[in-house]
């Protein structure tokens, strides 16, 4: 097996498995949050939109600092750092007393995050051009199988043994992710010339300039998969009338997720052929087509299409904008380039978050929200 494609699947269970962990906490976060000490419908819905979001506003700041840190030292290490870190953090969330310790060590976790970048990263620099859509759209796939599965679990498993015990799960399962990653991956090696160890300021800039639309486009997509979050489920129950409708309700949510699935490696494979340029604008046009229905329709199974198009179509963007930062990225710089589009990404979940706090009485299952 090819070296690249062998690291492909290595990552691709890593991130499964990272993705999954941190996904258990989602569906009992408010929950936990009440077990601390807090009552009043008001208060928990504010500490659960501020403590859901303070890993994302850390994670804005130091995802460059990372991606900087990679080119020079090797991505590697820093997968290992972002993994360990985090599985510290999280493992420590399942013993704390009050809302603001839980707040605490969830705004130090978003200083270590960048698992997924550094992931992504990874798998960029060691595979062809050629083959790199299909390729991130494949590890992509992990990722989002992750986010569907865990808080399915994450619910069956806080029922079963109580919260505390699913953050410690959790950590230990970032643990082992790390752990696949440092005995089956390759070590990595710095990438980054001697001579611009010392290229700062304005060269560095310059670098980054051209990459700028890639990092707008990740934040315009990731706020177009988080925009209607908060009132899905309301808006869901205006449309459906019938039985089950906590079923339809989840069904809204998640088919957007399936969706991701079948169109991160098709398109991603697709863009390897006719350009990832293409596809982009391509699935940038069509996403935004897909909210029109969903917007003026008054029936269920629009809805349901046209959240599964949306997820199909943002699927070929995600990839295709991680190949265009492998390709105009200067290799010496890529891991750097690759932390300020994660950026770009968690910043637009705090956007995202930021409705969450200001529409508290919709306050969801953020399944596209938490990224290790």
């Amino acid at each position: 097996m090819m070296k690249w494609k062998r690291t492909l699947w290595i990552l691709w269970t890593s991130n499964f498995i990272a993705v999954a962990g941190v996904s258990l906490i989602i569906p009992f976060l408010p929950l936990y949050i009440e077990e601390l000490g807090v009552h009043q419908l008001r208060d928990v819905n504010l500490w659960s939109g501020w403590i859901f979001a303070a890993q994302s506003v850390t994670a804005v700041i130091f995802q460059p600092l990372w991606g900087a840190m990679a080119d020079k030292y090797g991505r590697k290490a820093m997968l290992l750092r972002a993994g360990i870190g985090m599985a510290i953090m999280t493992i420590l969330m399942g013993f704390v007393s009050a809302p603001w310790q839980l707040l605490v060590l969830r705004l130090i976790n978003g200083v270590f995050s960048g698992f997924i970048s550094m992931s992504v990263s990874l798998q960029a620099s060691v595979t062809p051009d050629k083959d790199a859509g299909k390729a991130l759209g494949t590890l992509q796939t992990g990722q989002m199988a992750g986010s569907l599965i865990g808080p399915l679990i994450g619910g069956i498993l806080a029922e079963a043994f109580g919260f505390r015990d699913v953050f410690v799960l959790t950590g230990l399962l970032l643990l082992a992710a790390s752990i696949v990653v440092m005995i089956f991956v390759d070590k990595g090696v710095p990438v980054r010339a001697k001579e611009n160890d010392n290229a700062r300021g304005a060269g560095h800039w310059r670098t980054m300039t051209p990459l700028i639309p890639i990092f707008v486009a990740t934040m315009v997509t990731q706020i177009g998969m988080m925009s209607i979050q908060p009132i899905l489920s309301i808006y869901t129950k205006l449309l459906y009338h019938g039985v089950h409708l906590e079923f339809i309700a989840g069904l809204v949510v998640s088919i957007t997720g399936v969706a991701n699935l079948i169109g991160s490696p098709l398109l991603g494979r697709f863009g390897d052929r006719v350009g990832q340029r293409k596809i982009l604008i391509f699935s940038l046009v069509m996403s935004g087509l897909t909210f029109i229905p969903q917007a003026l329709t008054d029936n269920i199974t629009v809805l349901l299409i046209g959240r599964f198009l949306l997820g199909l179509f943002v699927g070929g963007m995600l990839p295709s904008l991680n190949v265009l930062v492998k390709k105009l990225a200067p290799p010496d710089v890529q891991a750097r380039a690759f932390g300020y589009n994660s950026s770009a990404n968690f910043l637009a979940t705090c956007s995202a978050l930021y409705w969450e706090v200001r529409c508290p009485r919709y306050l969801t299952s953020v399944t596209f929200s938490i990224s290790p």
